[in-house]
C-alpha cells in the first residue's frame, strides 16, 4: 500500500472571512477558507482548495487582471504571492501590520495596499525581471486614521482611498501637475466604499451609516497633465476643497483641515489648472429603502462600472441593488440575520457573490433572474463525525449545529442538508446499499434519512430520555444500535419496523463507541469503565465476552474482514484483539506520536500537556493492513499493523490562528507580568474561564483549538478524510508522482515494451508494462491490444497481474473516453476470474469498490445525457415524418395528374413506390425498423417485377 497521500480538497468550509473574488472569465469564485483559498468552478460545478497555506487566517486577497497570479494577506500582515497556474507560493512579503484592502490596477502594472494611515503602491510582480517581486513604488500619506477601501481609475493613473477619518482622498499614481492629492469630505462616519465612474474621475463615496455622495470632477480622465521637471524654489501652498460644504461642519463633522504640500513656483502659477470636485447629489439609504424601520450598519459594497449597479450589504443580512447615479432601487433581499461580510460582482455584472462569516455561507446570486447560482454553507460549529458511502461517491458529516450534510466527493459541494435534529450530532453512518443515512444526536433520537426522496422517514427513540454518543448498524442493515452516555446502556432497534428490540445494560460508565463486525453478528462496545464488551445481538441477551483494558476506551474498530478488533484508550495506546478467542494479539504505543502541543494560556510544558491527549478516533484501511488514528492534536498517524510501527504522520494544519499549534513557549509573547495571553492588555480580550474548550463562554477573545474528531478511509483505498477544526480535509493518492516498479529488471525499458507490442506479443508487452508500472505506458499497451485478443490474454495471465489489470481498468473507466473498450476488459475479467477474485475479495476490495464507484458514475452521466437527448431525437423524428409526409402527398398528386393525362394503368406501381417512401421515415428509429424496411422494399421490388 502506498502512503504518498497529499492534501486534495477541503469540504465543509466554504467561507471564513475576508473578501471573495471572481476570476477574470467570471466562471469561478475564489473564497478564503481559514488559511487556504478555495476556487469554486460555477461552470463545471466543482470546487478545489489550493494547496497553499498561510501561517494565519487570510483577511484579504487580490487577483491580477490576467488571472495568472494572486496575493493573499493574513491576519499578521504576511503576504503570499501565488500562482494560479502552478498553484504554488512564489514569494513571501511581510507588511508587519493589518491590511484592510489590496487591489491590482486595471492594466496590471501596479497594486495598492492600505496599511494603517498610508497607501503603499508596488510594481506588479512578473512585469519586470527583478529578484524581489515586491518593489515599492511610492508611499502616499494624508489620512488621519486607518484606510479602509480603495479603487483605481480605468486607465490606472489615479486611485481613491477611503478612511476612518470620514474623508476620501484621490491620489495620482503618477506625478501630475494638476493632481497630487485631493481630499473630499461630506460624510460623518467611516467610509465603506469609494468608486470611480467608468472612464471618468467622477466619484461615489458611501459611509457606514448609509449615506451616498456623488462627486463630479471638472477634468476628464485624459486631462491629467504629467508633471514636468521641478525647477525653482520650493514653497508651501494650501489646497482646500472647492465645495463650500466640505469646509463647513456637517452634522457634527469637523472642518476639513487644509493640506500643506511642497510645490515649485511654476506649479504654484498653475494652481488655476488644479482639478476640482463638486458634489452633485446626496442620498440616504433609509429614505429610499425602508422608511420607518430599524436600519442596520452598512458593512460592504461593490460597484459594477459598466452597468452602473451598486450592491450594498448590511449587518442585519439585508442587501440592496441600486442603479447609479439616480439611486433607483432595483432589488432588496434578506440572506439571513447575520452580517454580510463581503460582496463582489463578476466581470459581466450578472452574478453577485456574498460572503457571510457568521454562518460560514457563500452565495452567488443572479440578480436579473433572481435565482441562486451557488448556495453553500458549512457547519456553523465544530464538525464531529464523517462517513463514506459504500461506493465512495458521497460523504456525510454531522456537527454541533445539529445538521447532517451530504457532500459529493467528485464536486466537493453539499447537495442536501437535514435539519431535523435538535442537538449536536455524535455519529453518522450509511447502510449497506448507500441509500439510507443514520445519525445519532444528543437530543435523544436516532434518525434515518432517505437519499432518494431527501426526507427523514424513520425516527428511533428510547423509552426514557438518553443522550446518544455513538452509532452502529450491522452489515445486513436490519439492526441499528446506539450507545448512551448518561444511562450507560445500548439500545437496539429494528430498521424495518422501527421498534425497540433490546436494551443492553452491562457497562458502568458512558458508552463511547460501537462497532459491528462485517463478517458476523458481533457488536463491540467501548466504555469509560475501561472495558470492551462483545455482544451477540441476535442470540444472547448478555455480553458474550468482556475485554478489560488499562484505561478508558475512546474508540473501537473492526478490521474489514472481521478478524481483528482495534481499541484506542485514554493512555494513548492502541491494542489489537482477536474477537473469537478474546485474546490480545498486539499493541502500539502512541504517546509520542500524538504530538507535543501546548495551548496559548497553559502554564505547563507541551510534554506535560500531552499526557491528557490520546487517539479519539481510529479506522482500518480498505485492505486491513494499516490503521489511521487521530485525536486532540494537529497530527494524523498511519500505523502498519503487521510491524506495529508508525509509517507516516500528517500535520493537517499550520494555521497559527488556532490554539494548540505551538510546541514551545514563544518568547516574543512574554512580558514582565507573564505570558501575553494571560494578561488583559487590550479592551475586549479577557481570560477565558477554566475548562472552556469551545464557544463564547464568558470570554470575548477565543481561539479555537486544533483537533481531529473523526478519521475515515475511503472504500476505494485511494483517499482518507478527517473532520477537524478547519473542516473536512481530504487526502488522496497522487499516483503520477510515485514510481513503484514491480519485478523490475534492467532489460525492461519503454522502448523494449513498445517493440514487443509492435511484434504482436500482447501478453508479454502487457506484463512488461505492469512491471515497469508507468501509467501512460500501460495505457498505450492496453489500448493497442485488439478486442478479439482480450479474452485469450486474460485467460492465460497470472493471478498477480490480474489484480493489477483490475486496478488499472477501474481507474481508466473514470477518466478515459474509451468507456466501451474498458468495459469489455472488465466484463471478460470478471467472467474468467470471478471465482478467484471472490476468494481473495478482501485483498482486492479497494479495487472492486473503485470499479463499482466509477461504473456507477459513468452510468449516471450517460443516463442523464441519453434522457436529455431523447426528447431532441423525438422532435427531429416527428419533424422528419411531417416533412416527408407533405412531400409524398405533393409527389403523389403530381403523379396521379400525369397518369390521368396519359391514361396509364400502372397506378398500382405508384402506390407501391409511395408506401416504400413513407417507410423510409422509420430508418431513424432503430436497427429493427431498418431490417423490416429492407424486407418490405425487397417484397415491393419483387411485386413490381411481377407486375
Amino acid at each position: 500500500m502506498k502512503f504518498s497521500y497529499k492534501f486534495s480538497n477541503l469540504l465543509g468550509t466554504v467561507y471564513k472571512r475576508g473578501n471573495v473574488l471572481f476570476t477574470p472569465d467570471g466562471d469561478s469564485v475564489m473564497s478564503p477558507v481559514g488559511n487556504k483559498v478555495t476556487v469554486f468552478d460555477l461552470k463545471n460545478n466543482k470546487s478545489e482548495t489550493l494547496p497553499i497555506e498561510a501561517s494565519m487566517n487570510i483577511t484579504c486577497i487580490a487577483l491580477s487582471p490576467d488571472g495568472y497570479t494572486f496575493i493573499v494577506v493574513n491576519e499578521d500582515g504576511e503576504a503570499l504571492l501565488c500562482s494560479l497556474i502552478s498553484k504554488t507560493v512564489l514569494h513571501r512579503y511581510h507588511f508587519h501590520k493589518n491590511i484592510h484592502s489590496i487591489k491590482f490596477s486595471p492594466d496590471g502594472s501596479k497594486f495598492a495596499v492600505t496599511r494603517d494611515s498610508k497607501v503603499l503602491v508596488f510594481h506588479a510582480p512578473g512585469k519586470t525581471r527583478e529578484y524581489n517581486p515586491f518593489v515599492l513604488d511610492r508611499i502616499f500619506y494624508g489620512p488621519y486614521d486607518e484606510t479602509t477601501c480603495l479603487d483605481w481609475t480605468d486607465d490606472s493613473k489615479a486611485f481613491c482611498v477611503g478612511s476612518k477619518d470620514m474623508n476620501t482622498r484621490v491620489y495620482g499614481a503618477e506625478k501630475f501637475s494638476n493632481l497630487i492629492v485631493y481630499s473630499i469630505g461630506g460624510h460623518n462616519d467611516v467610509i465603506t466604499g469609494a468608486y470611480f465612474e467608468q472612464n471618468s474621475l467622477d466619484l461615489y463615496t458611501i459611509s457606514e451609516n448609509g449615506r451616498l455622495n456623488i462627486w463630479e470632477c471638472d477634468t476628464e480622465l485624459n486631462g491629467l497633465k504629467p508633471c514636468e521637471a521641478n525647477k525653482g524654489m520650493i514653497s508651501k501652498v494650501e489646497i482646500h476643497s472647492d465645495d463650500e460644504e466640505d469646509n463647513l461642519e456637517y452634522e457634527g463633522e469637523p472642518k476639513n483641515e487644509a493640506k500643506t504640500v511642497k510645490m515649485t513656483k511654476e506649479d504654484e502659477a498653475k494652481l488655476v489648472d488644479k482639478i476640482l470636485y463638486k458634489r452633485t447629489a446626496r442620498h440616504i439609504y433609509k429614505d429610499t429603502c425602508r422608511k420607518n424601520a430599524a436600519f442596520g450598519r452598512l458593512t460592504c459594497t461593490a460597484f459594477h462600472k459598466s452597468t452602473h449597479i451598486l450592491v450594498s450589504g448590511f449587518d442585519d443580512g439585508v442587501f440592496y441593488l441600486h442603479e447609479l447615479p439616480d439611486f433607483n432601487l432595483i432589488h432588496s433581499l434578506s440572506i439571513s440575520d447575520q452580517i454580510i461580510s463581503t460582496v463582489e460582482f463578476n466581470k459581466s455584472g450578472d452574478w453577485i457573490a456574498f460572503g457571510c462569516a457568521g454562518l460560514g455561507q457563500l452565495l452567488v446570486w443572479e440578480w436579473q433572474s433572481e435565482t441562486y447560482v451557488l448556495k453553500q454553507q458549512g457547519h456553523f460549529n465544530n464538525m464531529n463525525c464523517v462517513a463514506y458511502s459504500p461506493d465512495g461517491q458521497n460523504m456525510v458529516t454531522g456537527g454541533d449545529d445539529g445538521k447532517v450534510k451530504v457532500w459529493s466527493t467528485t464536486s466537493g459541494f453539499c447537495f442536501v442538508t437535514f435539519t431535523e435534529h435538535l442537538g449536536g450530532i455524535t455519529g453518522v453512518i450509511f447502510n449497506h446499499n448507500g441509500h439510507v443515512i443514520l445519525s445519532s444526536s444528543l437530543d435523544g433520537t436516532v434518525r434515518a434519512f432517505d437519499l432518494n426522496r431527501y426526507r427523514n422517514f424513520r425516527t428511533f427513540a428510547s423509552p426514557r430520555p438518553a443522550q446518544f454518543s455513538c452509532l452502529a448498524i450491522d452489515h445486513s442493515g436490519d439492526v441499528v444500535c446506539a450507545g448512551a452516555q448518561d444511562t450507560f446502556e445500548i439500545f437496539v432497534w429494528s430498521m424495518q419496523t422501527g421498534r425497540l428490540l433490546e436494551i443492553l445494560a452491562s457497562h458502568e460508565g458512558p458508552v463511547s463507541c460501537l462497532s459491528f463486525s462485517p463478517s458476523q453478528s458481533l457488536l463491540a462496545s467501548g466504555s469509560w469503565d475501561k472495558t470492551v464488551k462483545l455482544w451477540d445481538v441476535f442470540e444472547n441477551k448478555g455480553a458474550k465476552e468482556t475485554l478489560t483494558l488499562s484505561s478508558d476506551v475512546l474508540a473501537v474498530s473492526f478490521r474489514p474482514d472481521g478478524g481483528e478488533l482495534a481499541v484506542s484508550t485514554l493512555n494513548a495506546q492502541i491494542s489489537f484483539w482477536d474477537p473469537v478467542y478474546a485474546t490480545q494479539v498486539g499493541s502500539i504505543e502512541g504517546r509520542h506520536d500524538v504530538g507535543y502541543t501546548r495551548k496559548e494560556n497553559e502554564r505547563i510544558t507541551a510534554k506535560t500537556s500531552s499526557f491528557g491527549k490520546a487517539f479519539n478516533t481510529i479506522c482500518y484501511s480498505a485492505d486491513g493492513k494499516c490503521l489511521l488514528a487521530g485525536g486532540r492534536s494537529k497530527n494524523v498517524c498511519i500505523y502498519s499493523i503487521a510491524d506495529q510501527m508508525l509509517i507516516k504522520k500528517f500535520e493537517i494544519s499550520c494555521n497559527m490562528s488556532f490554539d494548540g499549534m505551538e510546541e514551545f513557549l514563544d518568547r516574543k509573547k512574554m512580558t514582565e507580568f507573564g505570558s501575553l495571553a494571560l494578561v488583559d492588555t487590550e479592551e475586549g480580550k479577557d481570560i477565558s474561564l477554566p475548562g472552556v474548550k469551545k464557544g463564547d463562554m464568558s470570554s470575548r477573545h477565543w481561539k479555537p483549538e486544533v483537533r481531529v474528531s473523526c478519521v475515515k478511509f475511503s472504500p476505494t483505498g485511494r483517499a482518507w478524510a478527517a473532520t477537524s477544526t478547519e473542516g473536512l480535509l481530504i487526502y488522496s493518492l497522487d499516483s503520477n508522482l510515485v514510481f513503484d516498479p514491480f519485478d523490475f529488471d534492467i532489460d525492461i525499458t519503454p522502448s523494449n515494451v513498445k517493440k514487443t507490442l509492435a511484434k504482436g506479443e500482447y501478453s508479454t508487452a502487457l506484463m512488461l508494462s505492469f512491471r515497469l508500472n508507468e501509467q501512460k505506458l500501460i495505457q498505450e499497451v492496453i489500448e493497442g491490444i485488439p478486442v478479439s485478443s482480450v479474452e485469450v490474454i486474460l485467460k492465460n495471465l497470472p493471478d498477480t497481474y490480474i489484480d493489477k489489470v483490475l486496478t488499472f481498468v477501474a481507474t481508466m473507466i473514470e477518466s478515459s473516453a474509451h468507456i466501451e473498450f474498458y468495459l469489455i476488459w472488465a466484463s471478460k475479467l470478471f467472467m474468467l476470474h470471478g471465482p478467484k477474485l471472490k476468494q481473495r475479495s478482501q485483498k482486492v476490495m479497494a479495487s472492486l469498490r473503485s470499479m463499482q464507484k466509477n461504473v456507477t458514475k459513468k452510468s449516471d452521466e450517460i443516463g442523464k445525457m441519453c434522457d436529455h437527448n431523447k426528447y431532441s431525437l423525438q422532435y427531429i423524428i416527428s419533424m422528419s415524418k411531417a416533412k416527408r409526409k407533405y412531400s409524398n402527398i405533393d409527389t403523389s398528386a403530381n403523379k396521379h395528374k400525369d397518369n390521368d393525362d396519359n391514361d396509364d394503368d400502372d397506378s398500382g406501381l405508384d402506390v407501391v413506390a409511395n408506401d416504400s417512401d413513407d417507410d423510409d421515415i422509420y430508418k431513424l428509429v432503430g436497427n429493427d425498423s431498418i431490417d423490416i424496411l429492407q424486407d418490405e422494399e425487397s417484397t415491393g421490388s419483387s411485386d413490381m417485377e411481377t407486375t
